[in-house]
């Protein structure tokens, strides 16, 4: 299951990684960003999560006040 975060629109609400932290995570420069261990290609805004996650990801997606968070 992928995940993407458009960063560059990130307002650093905190609610992704407070909703769904098995997923999302502050990032060092205070955005949000996918976990390191599911990073496609250690880019902090595109993951492939495992599908027992997709309900926690898609939670953090819809609490998300920008929508950014985009899970397929």
């Amino acid at each position: 299951m992928k995940v993407q975060i458009e960063r560059d629109d990130c307002i650093s609400c905190t609610a992704c990684w407070q909703e769904c932290p098995e997923v999302f995570e502050e990032h060092a420069d205070g955005f949000s960003a996918v976990l390191q261990r599911y990073r496609i290609d250690d880019d902090p805004g595109q993951g492939e999560i495992p599908a027992d996650l997709g309900d926690c990801a898609r939670r953090a997606a819809d609490g998300c006040p920008v929508e950014i968070i985009h899970v397929d």
